[in-house]
């Protein structure tokens, strides 16, 4: 696929225009976004992607139109999962709604900073040694077992990284929010606010999902182009999503699943691709495998889409049921749980015998006091 120099220029002149009026007009006044105002900002990104992958189909064919739609679909679905993640730091650091749409800002901002410098890195390693396939692969089934294993999302998975647990033990910081501003004064000192940290984490989380993003997209399109369109698309309307779904995200409880699947997929086509291109002397004495297969775009398009699919109604159906087993419950079953919780908390319900030993303890000491001592009480 070549690509005219005036092109990258007039993508990127293009994508970052919409990217500063996102930044400097729709989000330089911290609120929740509505439901409409959400809903139009993520239908207009999306539709943009779809026209955008029409016109690659156009210009450049059906192949690579086919290429850009399973790397967007891919690093979108990977940006959902990361946005689970958001969604645990801000309830974790207790981040007002009002803020969040800010934190958020700076968080894709981070993601697409990260990802453009691993996407000019992969794109220098893949030109000068074809066997980093090989350990794209491996990386790739690396995580996917790793997703896998960790089964269904929930924030209870999460743990902060040893930047996060740095920062916060190292840096003089407050409870109290300034704002979005990321210190404040406070006797005569500077303190960090708790959105200075939310903004740390938020950034090693980007830098970690980057590591498996790039590789991924690099598996369905090895053209600079389309990785770094499908990137930028993928990231587009994110903040509006995160509003827009709110609870839902935790009712897709297959998601880390369902992206393993993809993951590995990916990864095992990433070493058909390496052996395919073999050139290292350990390996078949350094000649090409002709054996391994090449597998086609519209194949690997065609898993995605049903793979993920299959992953949304499954975790909606799933969500669903156990929503209404959780209505239907007993309120003896839902009551003795909440004593379970308030026992394990310290506290719990006083039995019939030690109400009655409270009671008769305190009218023994009523009856006591002496008639003047009572009298002393009224008149106080």
């Amino acid at each position: 696929m070549h690509v005219h120099d005036y092109v990258w220029y007039i993508t990127v002149g293009v994508l970052l225009a919409l990217l500063a009026f996102d930044v400097f007009i729709i989000g330089r006044r911290p609120h929740e976004p509505s439901t409409k105002e959400s809903a139009t900002a993520i239908a207009f990104y999306v539709g943009l992607a779809v026209v955008f992958g029409l016109g690659v189909w156009v210009f450049s064919g059906g192949r690579y139109a086919g290429e850009f739609f399973a790397g967007w679909l891919t690093e979108y679905s990977l940006s959902v999962d990361n946005l689970f993640i958001f969604l645990i730091i801000m309830a974790r650091f207790q981040v007002p709604r009002k803020y969040q749409q800010t934190a958020l800002l700076i968080g894709i901002i981070l993601a697409l900073f990260f990802r453009g410098i691993f996407i000019a890195v992969g794109a220098a390693a893949i030109n000068e040694f074809s066997w980093v396939f090989y350990l794209f692969g491996a990386f790739l089934v690396y995580t996917a077992v790793h997703l896998a294993m960790q089964g269904e999302n929930d924030d209870e998975d999460y743990k902060e990284n040893a930047v996060i647990r740095f920062a916060k033990k190292r840096l003089n910081a407050t409870d109290e929010y300034n704002g979005v501003k990321l210190t404040v004064i406070k006797n005569g000192k500077r303190l960090v606010t708790p959105m200075a940290i939310v903004i740390i984490a938020l950034g090693t989380t980007d830098l970690l999902f980057a590591l498996d993003s790039i590789p991924a997209i690099y598996g369905l399109t090895q053209e600079p182009f389309l990785v770094f369109t499908a990137n930028v698309f993928a990231l587009m309307g994110l903040r509006q999503l995160y509003f827009l779904l709110g609870d839902l995200l935790k009712r897709l409880i297959y998601l880390s699943i369902g992206l393993s699947v993809v993951l590995a997929f990916i990864g095992v086509k990433l070493v058909f691709h390496a052996m395919h291109e073999n050139e290292l002397p350990f390996i078949n004495g350094g000649e090409h495998i002709e054996w391994a297969p090449e597998i086609p775009i519209w194949v690997s398009l065609g898993f995605i889409i049903v793979t993920l699919g299959i992953t949304t109604v499954a975790s909606l159906y799933k969500s669903r049921n156990m929503a209404a087993a959780e209505a239907n419950r007993p309120q003896d079953d839902l009551r003795s749980d909440s004593d379970a919780q308030a026992h394990e908390a310290g506290g719990g319900e006083l039995d019939e015998a030690t109400v009655h030993e409270v009671d008769d303890a305190t009218k023994a000491e009523i009856n006591t006091l002496s008639e003047p001592q009572q009298s002393d009480s009224k008149k106080s």
